[in-house]
């Protein structure tokens, strides 16, 4: 039986099939949909991590156990699961285990365009690239046998195009794997000097004998013109043979690569093009192995590939202008999102804010403008303190703004080390309830798991208390006064304090009060309430309307008006 699946659904069939025990992840785009996926099988475990270091460590341990276990991320993600990755490749696995990574080229919701493949290279372990969905499912199965078979752990990579595109898959049933036992052995899995030493040899012994392998499910050739021979990898693929009349060797296996098949491939061509997206990763390991190719000088470093793109460069063929169509759409923070109203009034105060990850960092456009550094998950807490300690003219006119979920992902470490080394910086959490820029995820400070059911839920209140966080407030995010009222004080107090403005996401509810309205009479056209960038607040025609079908009467808008000309709905 066949069914149009989501790459990302496929790939979370696949560990189905491959009888997965433990699926442990953290959310990210454009991997979020696999663990979702995933949590509708009953037969698997499935959970939400705080953070991907927990997740790998968490699919580790059930490695060890002995039952297959898979761990799924974004590119960032990688980062903060590097440290037990990069020691598991040493310690390898009991039952297999896959680290499904998804890469975001062009940055679609992302802080920078990293190249995951070579995390593989580094940590010494393999990575596969499937070039649609029905390969992603394969492939993962594969990938399993792989990890037991060469006793490492395995990396699958997506990128944003294939994990969100859809093809056919062929559904296969399940097959159930007796955990494997866990046997004592201390120079395998204790990762003291002496013992990881001797398993480092092993790493090297292993990926020789992959490299050797060259295993030919993991790479094809499609022969067509001999004049110029094309060496591609993953939704990539999909373009060349679009936009080419080439002959193609489609790289699966990332690392190690197949280089004596892609040497005889080279040879049967006049010139040899590697088309890849961002980093030279094959190109260069190529030429180190005397394959004279081309590849970055033509498509260059940056961005997202396309059929149109490759025509282009390769052919000098450029696309048709395009016409006139609908305005640009950026991103924008929701109508009612209770994060507008601390954007503003931080902007008011004319304070410096270091922000985060999430659905707030839309916080620095206009016209909140409210957000000036932001660099990776939890880093808004530790540059604050920076700011701190810097003892500038800026000092005391810093505040942190992190979001519920990305504190428990990161940012307690950070207010830790604040209260430990004598801070006196202020972090405004701003608690929406849900990990919202992700669709939505719960988290330890929700109180429920991914499969809806009730759990401890984290006390973000006791938890800054029990670090020793001098002062802990709880405000409400829509009231405008007593959020400036508190963010006054709290920055004019010599001790670490923190400041939890609570509201629930806007789009966790789908019962609203009617909507607000203008009062014509009243209105002069000041247009304050433009101010917070609410999208349910037009000007057209030269005056303000409130879009009733977009206002969740949060009442935001209304706290601005000094003339009383907005109304609540009835």
């Amino acid at each position: 039986m066949k069914k149009l699946m989501l790459t990302n659904e496929a790939v979370a069939r696949g560990a189905w099939e491959a009888g997965v025990k433990v699926i442990s992840s953290y959310p990210g785009t454009p991997s979020t949909e696999i663990t979702e996926f995933a949590a509708k099988y009953p037969e698997m475990y499935v959970e939400w991590a705080p953070n991907e270091k927990v997740a790998t460590e968490v699919a580790v341990g059930a490695a060890a156990a002995g039952v297959r276990s898979m761990c799924c991320m974004k590119h960032v993600g990688v980062n903060v699961a590097a440290d037990p990755l990069f020691t598991a490749a040493y310690t390898g696995v009991n039952g297999g285990m896959v680290l499904v990574v998804a890469d975001d080229p062009a940055m679609h919701s992302s802080q920078n365009e990293q190249d995951s493949r070579f995390y593989a290279r580094s940590a010494h372990v393999p990575m596969l690239e499937p070039a649609d969905s029905a390969e992603a499912k394969e492939y993962l199965k594969r990938a399993f046998d792989l990890s037991e078979e060469y006793d490492t752990p395995v990396m699958l990579r997506l990128t944003t195009r294939s994990a969100h595109a859809q093809s056919f898959v062929e559904l296969g049933e399940r097959k159930e794997r007796e955990p494997k036992p866990f046997i004592k052995d201390v120079k395998k899995w204790v990762m003291m000097p002496a013992a990881a030493r001797g398993r480092h040899l092993k790493v090297e012994e292993r990926e020789l004998k992959l490299a050797a392998a060259e295993l030919p499910e993991f790479y094809s050739v499609e022969m067509r013109s001999k004049k110029t021979g094309i060496v591609t990898l993953g939704a990539v693929y999909q373009y060349v043979k679009e936009a080419t009349d080439a002959s193609i060797f489609k790289v699966g296996m990332v690392y190690p690569l197949p280089v004596e098949a892609i040497r005889k491939f080279a040879e049967s061509v006049d010139e040899l093009i590697v088309c890849e997206e961002l980093e030279p990763f094959i190109e260069n390991q190529l030429k180190a192995h005397g394959i004279a190719c081309r590849g970055k000088e033509i498509f260059g470093l940056q961005g997202e590939f396309s059929p149109a793109f490759i025509r282009e460069k390769l052919y000098g063929i450029k696309a048709p202008a395009p016409t006139a169509g609908a305005p640009g759409r950026p991103p924008v923070m929701c109508a009612g999102c209770p994060h507008r109203g601390v954007f503003y009034v931080l902007n008011k105060l004319k304070l410096n804010v270091s922000g985060d990850i999430g659905c707030y960092t839309l916080g620095a456009n206009p016209p909140l403008s409210a957000v000036d550094l932001c660099v990776c998950m939890g880093a808004s807490i530790g540059m604050a303190h920076g700011f701190d300690k810097a003892d500038s003219p800026l000092k005391r006119k810093t505040v942190a703004v992190i979001g519920d979920s990305t504190f428990v992902h990161s940012g307690i470490t950070g207010l830790i080390n604040q209260v430990y080394n004598k801070g006196t910086s202020t972090t405004i959490i701003l608690d929406n309830s849900i990990t919202g820029m992700t669709g939505h995820q719960d988290n330890p400070a929700t109180g429920k798991t991914i499969t809806g059911e009730a759990t401890a839920k984290l006390d973000l209140v006791k938890l800054c208390q029990a670090i020793g966080v001098g002062s802990v407030r709880v405000v409400d995010a829509y009231d405008l006064n007593e959020v400036e009222k508190t963010i006054k004080e709290e920055i004019a107090s010599e001790t670490v304090s923190v400041i939890i403005a609570r509201r629930p996401c806007a789009l966790l509810t789908k019962s609203y009060p009617p909507a607000f309205s203008i009062d014509r009479d009243k209105c002069v056209k000041c247009r304050s309430c433009l101010r917070i960038g609410c999208p349910a607040i037009e000007f057209i025609g030269g005056k303000v309307r409130i879009n009733k079908e977009l206002c969740v009467a949060c009442g935001v808008c209304k706290q601005l008006c000094r003339f009383e000309a907005i109304k609540e709905g009835k």
